[in-house]
């Protein structure tokens, strides 16, 4: 059984007088330790797949299944739970408190966690340390490149060690040199440590670190005979 299933899975939105369907019974399976990336022109519905396997949106019909758990029969109380236990987000926009600290941004998620004191920080310095920052742990944001600023938000969303790790456009708002740490940092988290990824993104150069790619297309999922380019990245 993957790791990932979703099936017959639709979304419908209401604008104006029209029925808009960015999803139409779309199926899709990753299986653990799969780094996806998944494409498609703006209004394609990426990130409503996104968030509906976040959690964060419901279906108007299908299911997605999480490590056994159909995520769409849950309550909204078990939705927060099972995110919290499950899943780390990535956004493009990094999202971390301004008033607090780097290593305060990435012990956050832990505070919904039944976990000790001594086993919040172990986790936090394990993350930042996957990431290169245990030297900015006590910086606040202001006080980062917009490149670390992401680097905090990875951290954050590894910290739980989750079941999957969803981005959205992770590197939208980095200039080149801060993209390529990023997509290098992607890839070796899925690599090294075995982090299952869906990697939403416009970007060809940041869908090409995946090991699987696919795109959106009129509401359904379409995946390349080929999609297992394992590009060489090419120096910083």
């Amino acid at each position: 059984m993957a790791l990932v299933e979703i099936v017959g899975l639709t979304k419908r939105f209401a604008k104006g007088g029209e029925v808009i369907t960015p999803l139409d019974q779309v199926d899709l399976r990753i299986e653990r330790g799969d780094l996806l990336s998944l494409m498609g022109p703006s209004g394609s519905g990426k990130s409503t797949l996104l968030n509906l396997l976040a959690g964060i949106d419901r279906p108007d019909a299908g299911r997605i299944v999480v490590g056994g758990t159909d995520i769409t029969r849950l309550s909204r109380g078990q939705l927060a739970d099972w995110r919290a236990a499950h899943l780390g987000y990535i956004f493009q926009a990094h999202n971390l408190v301004p008033v607090l600290t780097t290593y305060e941004n990435v012990e956050l998620p832990l505070l919904l966690l039944p976990m000790s004191r001594a086993e919040r920080r172990k986790r936090v310095e394990l993350a930042l340390e996957a990431v290169g920052l245990t030297d900015r742990m006590n910086h606040y944001p202001r006080q980062l490149s917009g490149g670390q600023e992401q680097r905090v938000g990875i951290a954050r969303a590894i910290v739980a060690n989750p079941t999957i790790v969803v981005a959205d456009e992770p590197t939208g708002n980095l200039d080149a040199a801060a993209s390529l740490h990023i997509q290098r940092l992607l890839r070796r988290l899925n690599a090294e440590l075995g982090m299952t990824m869906l990697v939403v993104t416009h970007d060809p150069e940041v869908a090409s670190i995946a090991t699987r790619m696919c795109r959106l297309d009129r509401g359904k999922i379409v995946e390349p005979a080929d999609s297992a380019p394992q590009r060489k990245m090419r120096s910083a």
